[in-house]
């Protein structure tokens, strides 16, 4: 408390904002990692949940799963849901194939992000296995099927605001990435070398 006294009015004025900007640089830091918690714990945002198997209980209630696909306009690809819709009990697994054709003349990585609408059903989809775990790298012209495996938790009848919603729509937008050191490998293996 002494050497708070010693600093003066300045100095004291000087550690208070240091203190706020590091407590700032704290938060910002913590932020994203929060938010995305917060994301797959509640659902927020139509964010959905990653599973290891199907549960044991299959409803005789039937949903609706639409299947909708979105590019950034500098990724350089075609990108499509191989069905538009799948209808299947609560709590069944499905299997959905999307297409990824890299039109450029040159490989490309991107990574999708995802989101399921309405945003409250989020919470009690889940993804067993989806392309969109990983970043995806496609040569110049390569096609590609990939898929994503799911089901909805039988839950989502007993949850008062998503009790009734028997439609849901997942999106995908593949937005290019720079490719992690093991694809750029595989990719400095593939490409051709000049010969002089």
């Amino acid at each position: 408390m002494k050497a708070w006294r010693k600093m003066g009015p300045n100095g004291r004025l000087v550690s208070m904002l240091l203190g706020v900007v590091l407590i700032m640089g704290l938060g910002a830091w913590a932020a994203v990692p929060f938010y995305s918690w917060f994301c797959r714990t509640t659902g927020y945002a139509g964010t959905t949940n990653i599973a290891t198997a199907a549960p044991g209980e299959v409803l005789d209630q039937y949903i609706t799963v639409r299947f909708d696909a979105n590019i950034d306009k500098d990724v350089g690809w075609t990108f499509r849901p191989m069905q538009r819709e799948m209808k299947l009990k609560i709590g069944e697994t499905g299997l959905a194939f999307y297409e990824a054709v890299n039109t450029s003349d040159r490989p490309i990585t991107g990574t999708a992000s995802y989101n399921v609408a309405p945003d409250q059903a989020g919470y009690y989809f889940d993804k067993i296995e989806c392309f969109c775990f990983t970043e995806q790298t496609l040569a110049a012209g390569e096609r590609v099927e990939m898929p994503v495996s799911f089901f909805v938790d039988p839950d989502i009848v007993k949850d008062p605001e998503t009790a009734k919603v028997r439609d849901i729509t997942l999106s995908y937008t593949f937005h290019r990435s720079k490719p992690s050191s093991k694809a750029q490998a595989a990719l400095d293996v593939a490409a051709p070398t000049a010969v002089n």
